[in-house]
């Protein structure tokens, strides 16, 4: 394992951008780093002496946790609602434990097909691939062992509809969203971003075999969500994507409209959110919620849009934010779930999908 305090990242990759250790000593002293450069960082300060520690630590950044504990509490907090209070408690580990080896392998192979990329953006140069810490054939055997693991534990633990949409998340994560999208068109993280809106669903289908129409709501409230949330980032990191050649909307569209956009899915998710209060698929916790956590969410994005100079820190801010906000507002669903009052119609729900063993015991019970 080269020692990266000594060496720049350009020198175990040929062809890539220096990363010297005073770059990186500058990268741990910048206060707008995400999850997984700082994790860089870590690893570049432990250098080569980390030894099993450090690449234990490199397996977990590979799965990007920073990352899946907000998938997690989109997975969990529609187990709460389907069953209308606390779901079953093997249920839900099981649930929690394969949705994160899932969504773990589908981070792990992400990196091995950026592995380029990644190399020569300073926010991602000391991820384990382009800092020579492992090979690329070890991290996509890595990803794709997840993955295998995470889809047997749900199929033979939890239930083979779930199962099925946990893959499903992952393989268009990996080939719709990185193999195909992200390095074709600005569009990229629109429908490439449908993959982290798998988890709500999963969710739903592992505590009821079954998908409705709110879990469906629940897939696009995240679906809506991903683009004013991403793009922020990518208004602040706008100069390592045109660097990489990775077409997102700042460097394509603009900055002034990408924030116009983001306006324009912002006022979709909020109306979005509010949808299912009008059938009876959650109460009045969760509308209070969806609409006071709507307000600061248009707030910060029409704050970012009334920006005038520098817009890096609004944007920033909004960034953060939206984390916050996408976690609260799953967390207000939890909290509907077990206090079930204010629904309309009782509640009722259609059923859009059923698990193939529970169709078979449905059918035979008419």
């Amino acid at each position: 394992m080269p020692d990266i305090a000594a060496t720049d990242v350009s020198e175990a990759l040929p062809g890539t951008a220096p990363l010297s250790g005073a770059n990186a000593a500058a990268l741990a002293a910048d206060g707008m780093t995400t999850g997984t450069q700082r994790a860089g960082v870590d690893a570049w300060r432990a250098g080569a002496s980390g030894g099993f520690r450090q690449r234990l630590r490199d397996y977990v950044t590979l799965t990007k946790p920073r990352i899946i504990s907000l998938l997690l509490v989109t997975t969990a907090a529609p187990m709460f609602i389907a069953v209308g209070g606390w779901p079953d408690g093997w249920t839900l580990l099981w649930t929690m434990i394969g949705g994160y080896l899932m969504a773990g392998g589908a981070n792990a192979i992400n990196m091995y097909m950026d592995r380029d990329i990644d190399a020569r953006m300073p926010r991602t140069a000391l991820r384990p691939i382009p800092s020579g810490r492992m090979s690329p054939g070890h991290v996509l055997g890595f990803g794709m062992a997840l993955g295998a693991v995470a889809f047997a534990l749900f199929g033979a633990l939890v239930n083979l509809l779930a199962a099925v949409l946990a893959l499903g998340g992952l393989l268009f994560y990996v080939f719709v969203y990185t193999r195909w999208l992200k390095r074709t068109s600005p569009q990229n993280i629109v429908i490439g971003g449908a993959a982290g809106a798998f988890p709500p669903l999963v969710g739903w289908a592992a505590a009821t075999g079954e998908v409705t129409l709110t879990a469906l709501y629940m897939f696009l409230i995240v679906f809506f969500w991903t683009p004013p949330h991403f793009w922020a980032l990518a208004l602040v990191k706008q100069k390592d994507y045109g660097r990489v050649g990775v077409p997102m909307a700042p460097n394509v569209w603009g900055e002034r409209e990408t924030m116009r956009q983001m306006g324009v899915y912002t006022g979709i998710l909020v109306a979005v959110t509010l949808v299912p209060l009008t059938y009876g698929g959650m109460g009045l916790v969760y509308g209070v919620s969806a609409a006071l956590l709507g307000g600061w969410f248009l707030y910060d994005v029409l704050r970012l849009l009334r920006s005038r100079g520098s817009f890096t820190q609004p944007a920033w801010a909004l960034y953060r934010n939206s984390l916050l906000y996408l976690a609260l507002l799953f967390c207000a669903m939890a909290v509907d779930g077990m206090v079930p009052f204010g629904r309309m119609n009782g509640g009722r729900d259609m059923v859009m999908l059923r698990s193939p063993e529970l169709s078979v015991s449905v059918d035979a019970s008419r």
